[in-house]
């Protein structure tokens, strides 16, 4: 998937208004991934995104272990959004993980959910949700 591609992807299923703010989410979500999973893992998903989103990942060395409401707090500032706005910014995060499913290789987001406590679980939901409902048979 290329750059392009890739942030109209989430422009579009996350209904935002601009490529800048589906840039804005994808860096928020990325860069506070980064912090929480292993270095090693954030590099090779980031590897396998197209260069200007994969940077994003390989920003942090050391793995901060922060809850999922720690995660969407952050995801939320860095996206410079209000307290009212944090169920959009776990939204908006949802999405970018989807599309970023779609991006790499198969099982490679089993590996960073792997490494999250059971209350990322949500950050997953779309994704899961694609996986399970199977091929389109229209």
């Amino acid at each position: 998937m290329q750059y392009d591609e890739f942030i109209g992807e989430v422009q579009h299923r996350a209904q935002l208004d601009s490529r800048e703010a589906a840039l804005s989410a994808t860096r928020a979500t990325l860069e506070t991934l980064s912090e929480r999973i292993q270095p090693g893992e954030a590099e090779n998903l980031g590897a396998q995104l197209p260069g200007e989103i994969g940077r994003h990942l390989e920003k942090v060395d050391d793995v901060d272990r922060f809850d999922f409401q720690e995660f969407v707090g952050r995801v939320t500032e860095r996206e410079g959004l209000g307290e009212k706005d944090r169920e959009d910014a776990v939204y908006r995060a949802m999405v970018v993980v989807e599309v970023v499913d779609e991006a790499v290789t198969e099982g490679a987001i089993d590996d960073i959910k792997e490494q999250l406590p059971d209350d990322y679980d949500d950050l997953f939901d779309l994704q899961e949700a694609e996986q399970t409902a199977g091929p389109d048979p229209g």
